[in-house]
């Protein structure tokens, strides 16, 4: 392993278990109402496989772990794993207060966490897999944890150029911060995973029949989920806090009148422009 594939994934770790994992924790119900449709197609894919040991890979607060465990019902469990501890924390929390006794939660690292071989037969991702250092790596290791056959299901986003409502408020900030670090079409990030045939190729030595296809999903949130997804979320969320109050104003004032664009009547909407991948294991 390289030096900088080490730094990248120890800065990931550190992101998603300090500020970025708890803003995620406190921000869990206005993410769960933006990506609800997305939940409720892994959900759906979940009965269309007909598994019983799932694996959902980036499970965040658990949505589509507990989404997946309500379809499996008791005869099936879905493990949701994630790399940050107070992301998995929150989502004991929400299985318990749900009685869902066969959704379980693990604090790992997806790319090395071992498990016993052949242990899962399906395995779903919400936004997850573009974060692996090692996409090439990740799947393989996910490829030992399945049966042969299973299925692979997630979806992740395609460009940047594809979503400008996602990148939207770092642009409209970018005059009054100090120039970040150029955004990395390569893993990891939001945006890795944009090119469909890097995609195919990572994919390609441990799974076949893989389908790749656009998926343009409507979005919406409040005029108060905005103002708080504006304020709280994503590289501007994170650098507001440590901005003083003058910058931090600009910087708010520019970005609430970028979202303009996408609101009309309180309600601000825009296309998620993503890709469903599915695959089976070879």
């Amino acid at each position: 392993m390289t030096q900088p594939t080490i730094q990248t994934r120890q800065t990931q770790s550190a992101l998603w278990n300090s500020r970025g994992g708890e803003v995620w924790v406190e921000q869990q119900e206005l993410l769960d109402r933006l990506f609800l449709p997305f939940e409720r197609l892994l959900a759906d894919a979940v009965a269309v496989s007909h598994a019983r040991d799932v694996l959902d890979i980036g499970c965040g607060a658990g949505a589509t772990t507990l989404a997946a465990a309500r379809r499996l019902g008791p005869q099936g469990r879905c493990t949701g794993l994630d790399i940050s501890v107070p992301l998995i924390n929150a989502a004991r929390r929400r299985a318990e207060k749900d009685g869902l006794t066969n959704a379980r939660f693990i604090a790992d690292d997806a790319q090395r966490h071992v498990v016993e071989p052949g242990a899962f037969d399906a395995v779903i991702s919400r936004f997850g897999v573009m974060f692996f250092d090692d996409p090439a790596a990740a799947f393989a290791n996910l490829r030992r944890a399945v049966r042969p056959g299973a299925d692979l299901t997630f979806i992740a986003w395609r460009s940047a150029e594809e979503n400008p409502f996602m990148v939207a408020a770092e642009r409209a900030a970018a005059p009054f911060l100090p120039e970040p670090a150029p955004r990395d079409p390569a893993p990891p990030g939001q945006f890795a995973f944009a090119d469909a045939d890097r995609v195919r190729r990572i994919l390609e030595a441990e799974w076949r029949d893989i389908d790749i296809q656009p998926l343009d999903v409507p979005c919406t949130l409040s005029a108060d989920d905005l103002a708080t997804y504006a304020a709280r979320m994503g590289r501007v969320g994170q650098l507001l806090p440590d901005l003083d109050e003058a910058t931090r104003t600009r910087v708010i004032r520019a970005v609430n009148q970028a979202f303009e664009a996408f609101t009309s009547k309180g309600v601000a909407s825009f296309t998620a422009a993503c890709w469903r991948v599915h695959a089976r294991a070879r």
